[in-house]
Parts: structure tokens; sequence; C-alpha cells
């Protein structure tokens, strides 16, 4: 019986550790290394890119005609997702996706609102703005992301 709690005890003990700097460890600021991804990225393919303060870059390739959502707004688009090295991550669907503003990522939230109704652009998302510094469902932690989008409407 000793043997047995002694031998619980010890596992419960290593079970309870970190590995070694993980908890001590700052998730890395990708911010420069983004940035300059997507500066060269920029130049690569010849865009016309405005840059927010909170260094988000949009393209507005038609800028549209109707409503001009807010970061509330719920919206349809169209949109393909990709990296900077071309590889699709999200295809999107043929006929748009709807959805609130603030139930996205915050590259959306902030770069929709660029558009109107039937405006269409890029939008060029460091990670902080995506999904971080970590893995997330198969995009690798300070990713860059690029999505095509499409305005469809503005639904409230």
């Amino acid at each position: 019986m000793k043997k047995l709690l002694s031998t619980l005890l010890v596992f419960t003990l290593f079970s309870c550790l970190s590995p070694e700097n993980e908890s001590n460890t700052p998730p890395k600021d990708f911010t420069a290394e983004n940035d300059k991804e997507i500066t060269d990225y920029i130049a690569k393919n010849n865009l016309t890119a405005q840059k927010t303060s909170s260094g988000l870059y949009y393209v507005i390739n038609e800028p549209g005609e109707g409503t001009q959502p807010t970061a509330s707004s719920n919206v349809t688009v169209i949109y393909k997702g990709y990296y900077t090295n071309g590889t699709v991550f999200d295809p999107g669907k043929p006929e748009g996706v709807s959805f609130g503003l603030k139930q996205v990522i915050q590259g959306w939230t902030e770069g929709i609102p660029y558009f109107k109704t039937g405006g269409s652009g890029i939008l060029l998302i460091p990670s902080h703005l995506g999904y971080g510094p970590y893995d997330y469902r198969g995009i690798p932690g300070g990713s860059v992301l690029i999505f095509d989008v499409k305005l469809i409407s503005v639904n409230n």
C-alpha cells in the first residue's frame, strides 16, 4: 500500500510540473516580422495599400456604393484566405457567409468597415490581429493572413 501511495504521489507531482520555461517565457512578438512580410508582399504584387494604426493593411479594389458596416454589424461576405506564399487555408464559400463582425478575428472587425456593400479588396492581417503567436486549427502561430473579400450585404 505504501508503494502504491508513493507511486501516486510521485506521479501527481510530476504531472503538475510544466515543461521548462513554458509559463515563464512570454509569447513571441511577430509585429516587426509580420510588417516586413506584408510590405514585401505588397511590393512584390504591386499593390497600393493603406496601413492603420493597429498594423492592419488593406487594399480597396472597389469601394462599393451601398451601406457601410460598423464594427458591430452583421455582414455577408465572399472571401478567400491565404498566406503570403499563396497557399490557401480557407477557400470560403461561393455563396458567401454571414457573421457578426464582433465574432471574428480583430483584423476582420477592423477591416470590413472600410468597404461598402458591393465593395471588394484585400485585407493583410498581421498575427496580432489574427490568431496570435500560437497555432490555431492548422494555422501556424505568427502567421500573416491575407483575405480577398467582397462585401455582399450589411444585414443590420
